[in-house]
């Protein structure tokens, strides 16, 4: 019987960005292993990763699991610099066997200024979504009904790589930097191929989480330094972290540790 799989790129560009991702990695590893569902970790680039993004590179999921002789029922890409509480319900059994994610809760300037400049510079043909209907792609549910929407996504990064690279690094809009690579593509490429999406609560991808005043930084914040996300939310993505002595490995260790080594 096909098994539900959870798919976490992890790998390790040599800028010390992935430290602390094994923590992500162990986190759930502990979830699959209590709901029956299976952990790919991907830790080999399939293209050269200066040219052609690990963000793009990961909708190449299906053929990597494929490859690896994995046979699936559904598939959640999540990022890694995220931590799942064991107790969270498995959320599998809430898509309905459809493309499914969460709203992207979090700085709506720069989801707006995202959406307004790709839509405006590379998506001109396609309604813009709405703020609200904007969704993080750090925590996608797919099935084997997807892969054809995921071999469009694959050719259409394989025909603009260039000109998506050129307008994330050189163009502005509104005198400021355009933000997302692959995210914001996706949101405008589910429109166009008229893909369903099945919406999540937030708790699932609960992302954010300083902006939220979910992290306690001394001298900062006025509550007890205490893991008050904990209770807000079951998968929490560790991103937006402003950087500090408390930054984003800080807050992966010590989640993993208080939440899940018990």
């Amino acid at each position: 019987m096909s098994k539900n799989v959870v798919f976490i790129p992890n790998i390790d560009l040599g800028n010390g960005r992935s430290t602390p991702y094994h923590y992500s990695v162990k986190s759930w590893k502990k979830w699959c292993d209590k709901n029956g569902c299976e952990l790919l970790e991907w830790k080999e680039p399939i293209m050269d990763s200066d040219k052609f993004p690990i963000i793009l590179q990961r909708e190449w999921v299906f053929d990597i699991l494929e490859h690896n002789d994995i046979d699936y029922d559904q598939v959640l890409i999540v990022d890694a610099d995220t931590i799942v509480h064991p107790d969270c319900p498995n959320f599998f059994e809430k898509t309905n066997h459809k493309y499914t994610a969460v709203v992207n809760n979090g700085c709506f300037e720069w989801v707006t200024r995202s959406i307004n400049a790709w839509g405006d510079l590379m998506f001109s043909d396609i309604e813009k979504p709405k703020v609200w209907e904007y969704f993080n792609t750090g925590f996608i549910i797919a099935n084997k009904k997807h892969k054809p929407f995921f071999k469009k996504v694959q050719n259409f990064y394989l025909d603009n790589v260039d000109k998506l690279l050129d307008i994330r690094n050189n163009s502005q809009y509104q005198g400021l930097a355009v933000p997302s690579t692959g995210q914001t593509c996706i949101n405008f490429l589910v429109k166009k191929y008229n893909v369903e999406v099945n919406y999540l609560p937030e708790r699932y991808n609960l992302t954010d989480l300083f902006r939220k005043s979910l992290l306690h930084f001394p001298n900062h914040s006025w509550w007890k330094d205490e893991l008050i996300f904990k209770d807000v939310g079951y998968v929490y993505h560790f991103n937006a972290i402003p950087k500090n002595e408390r930054h984003v490995e800080y807050w992966m260790e010590r989640t993993y540790k208080e939440l899940c080594e018990v």
